[in-house]
């Protein structure tokens, strides 16, 4: 009885999300979680990790098996900007064992500050904009709903985070006259996708070949797969009823990309 007990509380849990799943384009039932998403199916690049030279080998293999704790994110910090990154770049379609933890790569990187080597004239340096743009957010989450963030619908979290997208924030203003709005949306999006791209099992839903070195490719052409490759299977889907993410809006909002500079224009 225990054991069927746990099994229903499992399922359970996993059916309250079913808002948040992606939607099958063809029959409009909720895609379940799985550990593999992506049109690559039985693709793996870590099985060719025999062919990658050691200190490649231990660099990616470190992505998936030694995680780094939390160290610049307070703990409120850290539910919030996960909940942030749950709706910049989520995971719904990722069963749990196989989300990658895009949180504690972006707290390793402002941690070890780590930057690119620049910084425009208007932002404040990365892990200072960082800790601001969540006041930010936390703030227009109150201003609009009267709730934290982290309490609302991911209607209403995409709402929030559509102000900052359109440069439109309506409220937090002391924190936008100390950094530029557009510069922030760039700086969060940037570190969210690098956070997840550079993780194996990203390849792997994207069919990547993964590092090069020493082996190298040999099919640079006509988009065939290498040997070790496999072939891609498109499905049809779509985003939740509730997510704003199906509907494109250039950064700046309808007017498209304000005061965009070009290159590294405005650093320093």
């Amino acid at each position: 009885m225990k054991i069927r007990d746990n099994a229903r509380k499992d399922e359970q849990q996993r059916d309250a999300g079913r808002d948040r799943w992606p939607v099958d384009g063809t029959t409009g039932q909720p895609l379940e979680p799985r550990a593999q998403p992506g049109y690559y199916p039985g693709y793996h690049t870590l099985s060719q990790q025999a062919f990658w030279d050691e200190a490649t080998r231990k660099v990616v293999l470190a992505r998936v098996h030694d995680v780094p704790p939390i160290r610049f994110f307070s703990p409120e910090e850290a539910r919030l900007m996960q909940a942030i990154c749950d709706r910049l770049l989520p995971q719904d379609d990722r069963d749990e064992e196989h989300r990658i933890p895009l949180v504690n790569y972006i707290d390793t990187r402002l941690y070890h500050r780590r930057i690119d080597g620049y910084r425009y004239e208007d932002m404040p340096p990365d892990h200072e904009a960082h800790r601001l743009g969540l006041q930010a957010i936390e703030t227009i989450a109150r201003h609009m709903y009267d709730r934290s963030f982290v309490d609302l619908g991911q209607g209403e979290q995409d709402a929030v985070l559509q102000t900052i997208h359109d440069t439109n924030p309506p409220a937090a203003q002391d924190i936008w006259q100390r950094m530029s709005v557009q510069r922030f949306w760039m700086l969060l999006m940037q570190d969210v996708v690098d956070a997840y791209y550079a993780h194996p099992y990203a390849w792997d839903e994207i069919g990547f070949g993964g590092p090069a070195y020493p082996r190298g490719y040999m099919r640079l052409e006509g988009g065939k797969p290498e040997p070790w490759e496999v072939e891609e299977q498109r499905y049809e889907w779509r985003a939740p009823d509730e997510a704003l993410s199906d509907t494109y809006r250039p950064v700046g909002g309808p007017g498209g990309h304000k005061q965009q500079p070009s290159g590294q224009e405005g650093t320093h």
